[in-house]
């Protein structure tokens, strides 16, 4: 069963900035990772995303497993360079603060303050080059699956498995892929939608039965599978939803697009 289409769209927060995404249009094109689908009222609001229209997908505490290699429909081409990248950073990073106390040790004509600002520049220089690659590598998507849970109704849904910069798994679960959307992060390209509007068809018979309520759509679990963060939806009037984080949940995700085919 093939996936919805990921929607174009504004970003969801700023309402004064459009992009037309069309990187994320020459992707879905391609056919065979997400299929084409049509927005229902032919319309989109700006700045708002359309919810897929498809029944909910119960959500269950079972803990997610990352995807291997041979299991998986993506594999990051970088993942063994970011791997080894996060182990050097962190090698230099604990190195420079062990022999940082070797400064004021050893005998030397440099005077206590010279010696400070030495140790104080070599831990700030390796602690900021670590920080900057822990940034960078947090989204990037080492595999991605594609699961359809055994006995339960609705369509697939995505699993990402992204790594820590101690090189622990995180696997988020996304149970529709019709939140994810293009991001203006550096060293991303997708996003879970922080707003969102119901299609036309599902707003006409739920919309009133929904506004107050709430549903999950993408949890986070750690290396030991428990879930350690939710991505949740607030159901509003005329089916406008609104999404909130519970716990530490990924959100941005740095995919090779032009390999998804």
């Amino acid at each position: 069963m093939n996936l919805p289409r990921i929607a174009r769209l504004a970003h969801p927060v700023s309402f004064s900035c459009r992009r037309s995404f069309t990187s994320a249009s020459r992707l879905l094109t391609r056919g065979a990772f997400l299929s084409q689908h049509r927005p229902l009222n032919g319309t989109l609001l700006p700045g708002r995303r359309l919810f897929s229209d498809k029944p909910e997908t119960p959500k269950t505490e079972q803990a997610a497993a990352p995807a291997t290699g041979e299991q998986a429909d993506y594999v990051g081409p970088l993942s063994s360079t970011f791997r080894k990248l996060k182990i050097f950073s962190l090698a230099s990073c604990g190195l420079s603060v062990t022999l940082a106390p070797f400064m004021f040790l050893v005998e030397s004509n440099l005077p206590y303050s010279a010696r400070l600002a030495l140790a104080s520049i070599a831990i700030g220089t390796s602690g900021l080059s670590t920080s900057l690659v822990a940034w960078c590598a947090r989204p990037y998507v080492t595999t991605l699956g594609r699961l359809k849970p055994e006995g339960e109704k609705g369509g697939e849904v995505l699993q990402l498995t992204t790594m820590t910069l101690t090189l622990r798994h995180r696997v988020t679960t996304v149970y529709d892929p019709e939140f994810l959307i293009e991001t203006r992060r550096p060293m991303a390209k997708w996003e879970l939608a922080s707003q969102m509007t119901l299609p036309a068809s599902r707003l006409a018979t739920e919309g009133k039965s929904l506004v107050g309520t709430q549903e999950t759509v993408a949890e986070t679990v750690d290396h030991t599978g428990k879930i350690i963060g939710r991505w949740i939806v607030t159901w509003g009037e005329n089916g406008e939803g609104v999404c909130h984080q519970a716990g530490h949940v990924v959100k941005y995700f740095n995919v090779h697009e032009e390999l998804l085919s």
